[in-house]
C-alpha cells in the first residue's frame, strides 16, 4: 500500500476543461434537460413545435420566394438551396448566442457549487443540436420530394460541414461566454455578428455573385477573405450534399456548390474551426477561476 505522501492530489476546483465534460455525461444531460424544460414550460405541444416551425418556414420559402418571386427560375430547387443554408446558420446562431449567455445565465450554480463551467456552453450546443435535428428532417423530406439522391461524397460533405460549424460555434461561444462574465457588452456584440451571419455566407445568394463582385477587387484579396469564413465553406458543403444532389444534371444548373479549390478551402476551414475551439477553451479555462467572484 502506498503512503499518502506518494499519492497525487488534485487541486480543488481545478477542471480538465472539455475533457471533464466528456467524463460527466450524466451531469451534462441534467443541464440539457433543464434548458429544454425551461424553454417548453407551459407548452401543450412541447417538442412538436421544433418540427412545426421548420416545416412552416420551408413551405413559406417554397411559395413566397421560390414560386411567387420566381427564384426557381434562377436557381433550380431554390428552396432546397436556401433552406440547407438557413438551418446551418440557425444552428450556428443558437450555439453562439446561447453559449455566450450560458455562464451568466447559470450564475446561481456557478456561485454555489463547483462543476466544470464548460458544461454550460456545451449544454447550449447540445440543446441547439436537439433543435437542429427536426430542421434536418424537414430538409430531408423536402429534398426527397425534389428528387434527392445522395452519394457517399454528398453525405461526407454534410458531415464535414456539420463538424466545421459545431467546432467553430462552440469555440466562439466559449470565448465570448467567458468574456461576457466580465463585460456584458459581449452579448450585444454577438447579436450584431449573428445579424450579419446570413449575409456573410452564400445562403440567399450564390458564391458566383460574390466572385463577380469581389473577384477582381484588390487582386482578388476580398474574395479570398470571403472564403476564409468557415461558415461560407460549411454552407457550400451543405449545398453540395443536399441541393446539388437534387439536380438531374441536365445542364440547367447556373452554378455548382463546388467553388474553385474547394478541397483546399475545406481543409483550411476544418483547421480554422479547430484552432478557434482551442482558443476559446484556452481563454475560458484561464478566466474560469474568476467567474464566481465576478458574478
Amino acid at each position: 500500500m502506498s503512503s499518502i505522501a506518494d499519492q497525487e492530489f488534485v487541486t480543488p476546483g481545478r477542471s480538465s476543461g472539455l475533457f471533464e465534460v466528456i467524463k460527466q455525461p450524466y451531469l451534462t444531460s441534467l443541464i440539457v434537460h433543464k434548458e429544454l424544460r425551461a424553454r417548453y414550460r407551459g407548452s401543450v405541444f412541447g417538442m412538436l413545435w421544433s418540427y412545426a416551425k421548420p416545416a412552416t418556414q420551408f413551405l413559406v420559402f417554397y411559395y413566397a420566394i421560390g414560386v411567387f418571386m420566381r427564384m426557381n427560375d434562377q436557381v433550380p430547387n431554390y428552396v432546397i438551396y436556401m433552406f440547407s443554408g438557413v438551418i446551418l446558420i440557425n444552428y450556428f446562431s443558437e450555439i453562439f448566442g446561447n453559449a455566450t449567455r450560458s455562464v451568466v445565465g447559470n450564475a446561481p450554480l456557478v456561485k454555489k457549487i463547483y462543476l466544470p463551467r464548460e458544461l454550460f456552453p456545451v449544454s447550449s450546443m447540445l440543446v441547439a443540436l436537439v433543435h437542429f435535428l427536426p430542421q434536418v428532417v424537414t430538409l430531408l423530406v423536402g429534398a426527397l420530394y425534389m428528387g434527392w439522391w445522395p452519394s457517399l461524397t454528398s453525405v461526407a460533405a454534410i458531415l464535414v460541414g456539420f463538424v466545421i460549424v459545431t467546432f467553430f460555434a462552440l469555440g466562439l461561444g466559449l470565448l465570448t461566454g467567458a468574456v461576457n462574465v466580465f463585460y456584458r457588452d459581449s452579448e450585444n456584440f454577438v447579436d450584431l455578428i449573428l445579424m450579419m451571419a446570413t449575409w456573410l455566407s452564400p445562403v440567399l445568394y450564390t458564391w458566383s455573385m460574390v466572385y463577380k463582385a469581389l473577384g477582381q477587387v484588390w487582386g482578388g484579396a476580398l474574395w479570398y477573405v470571403y472564403q476564409l469564413n468557415p461558415l461560407t465553406i460549411a454552407v457550400e458543403l451543405f449545398h453540395y450534399g443536399f441541393w446539388e444532389a437534387t439536380l438531374d444534371g441536365t445542364g440547367e444548373v447556373v452554378v455548382s456548390a463546388v467553388m474553385p479549390g474547394m478541397t483546399r478551402w475545406v481543409l483550411l476551414a476544418l483547421v480554422t474551426s479547430c484552432l478557434v475551439l482551442l482558443l476559446g477553451e484556452t481563454v475560458f479555462r484561464k478566466l474560469d477561476s474568476q467567474f464566481a467572484q465576478e458574478l
